[in-house]
């Protein structure tokens, strides 16, 4: 009986080592093909791998540089629980082949922010419509929110957990952060299809609900960005209410007064809003009605609690572009006589004179920067080029600076 039972001790020892050695080494590879599909985009690192024997899969001190970001993102904990560990060796070794039921929870999740977050090589998408959703945010209006922003109201980093949770019947994802709110998303009949990285979740049979929690974070915008714009809050809320409208108007849309009246309240309120969208139908799946249509549905939203009607988008004609190619060149003074337009060279110790001016930065690694001069500091000075739509400040070190020239009429040598 004694060698019985040593002989059970040895086998399950010797399962659970092979158990554990299988998982190390298949998560290892696994991780390595990732590393190979993101190559051109990003860098991960794996961190320590360890499992458990209830068919759970945990990473820890792992990290993710995204190479169009100034800062990665550092992940504490990942933990993959796939219910048994049949299910866990099945996934690994084939991760198309997931059980009808899993979780992915993230943990200490943080990424620092910078007032530049994004590389200086990283350019507009080609995105010629107004942007949506950019709150204005400093006193020329083509300014608006950025990471610079969030760093100047006290947001130094974004940090949280997030959680995927796969059902037989349903998907559930949710990120939650300490200071910038968070997201749910419920999609019923969705799955996580990770073989697809341009397309993760395969669509559900029916539309997702969407819940967004601002965590107090909008109140603290519209007043930070009110400021900044040296305007009242009322007027700033006008001025973005404004920038919707063109947004929309330039893709063919109108808002119903529903629309407006909720933008309006959650852009200076904040609070809970839970939405029923679409990704599968167009501008995700809001119920867009004919110019003399009438009771074409409404989009299905609750805001704090209490459902608001009447939620839609209205066709319009978009509106024929007004601006010419030339009046986007550098606005030049007139009157100057036969002063000719050019690039000069300007005093460094006197660039707060330029502020509001078009200038070219040579750095003293040969990169060479040109925009709007939007602040001049003791040690860094701020150049805001046009991105996507909006505005992105690039600070550079005074001392790093070998060349600084300014748009501007004057005499040629």
């Amino acid at each position: 009986m004694k060698r019985l039972l040593t002989f059970v001790v040895v086998v399950v020892l010797l399962g659970w080592v092979l158990f554990k050695a299988a998982v190390w080494w298949l998560a290892d590879q696994r991780l390595a093909e990732a590393r190979d599909a993101v190559e051109s985009a990003g860098v991960i690192e794996r961190g320590a791998i360890s499992s458990g024997i209830e068919g759970r899969l945990l990473l820890t001190d792992a990290s993710y540089q995204d190479f169009r970001l100034a800062q990665p993102v550092d992940i504490g904990r990942v933990a993959f629980d796939a219910g048994s560990p049949l299910h866990l060796l099945t996934a690994l070794v084939d991760p198309g082949n997931l059980p009808p039921a899993w979780s992915l929870r993230v943990e200490n999740l943080r990424l620092v922010l910078e007032a530049t977050m994004f590389r200086n090589w990283v350019t507009a998408s080609g995105e010629t419509n107004p942007a949506l959703f950019a709150p204005v945010c400093g006193p020329d209006h083509r300014q608006q929110l950025g990471s610079g922003d969030l760093v100047r109201m006290g947001v130094n980093s974004i940090a949280g957990e997030a959680l995927i949770r796969q059902h037989p019947d349903h998907l559930y994802l949710e990120l939650t952060t300490a200071s910038t709110g968070s997201l749910g998303i419920q999609w019923p009949g969705a799955r996580v299809n990770i073989l697809n990285p341009d397309r993760m979740a395969q669509a559900g049979s029916e539309p997702m609900t969407v819940t967004v929690r601002d965590g107090g974070l909008m109140r603290r915008v519209a007043a930070y960005c009110a400021r900044e714009s040296s305007v009242a809050t009322d007027e700033w809320t006008s001025i973005v209410m404004d920038a919707f409208r063109q947004g929309l108007s330039a893709r063919g849309y109108e808002a119903s007064g529903q629309l407006l009246a909720l933008y309006r309240q959650w852009l200076t309120e904040g609070g809970e809003l839970t939405l029923t969208l679409d990704p599968d139908q167009p501008v995700f799946g809001v119920p867009v009605r004919g110019a003399n249509q009438d009771g074409a549905g409404t989009l299905a939203v609750n805001y704090n609690g209490q459902s608001v009607p009447d939620v839609y988008l209205r066709e319009v004609e978009p509106p024929e572009p007004a601006v010419s190619e030339q009046a986007l060149q550098p606005v030049i003074p007139e009157g100057e006589g036969d002063l000719v337009a050019g690039w000069y060279p300007a005093d460094l110790t006197e660039a707060e004179r330029w502020v509001g001016r078009n200038v070219r930065i040579t750095l003293s690694n040969d990169n060479v920067v040109e925009g709007r001069l939007a602040s001049v500091g003791e040690q860094t000075l701020e150049v805001a080029r046009i991105v996507g739509g909006g505005e992105i400040a690039y600070p550079m070190m005074i001392r790093a600076i070998d060349k600084f020239e300014v748009w501007r009429r004057g005499q040629t040598r």
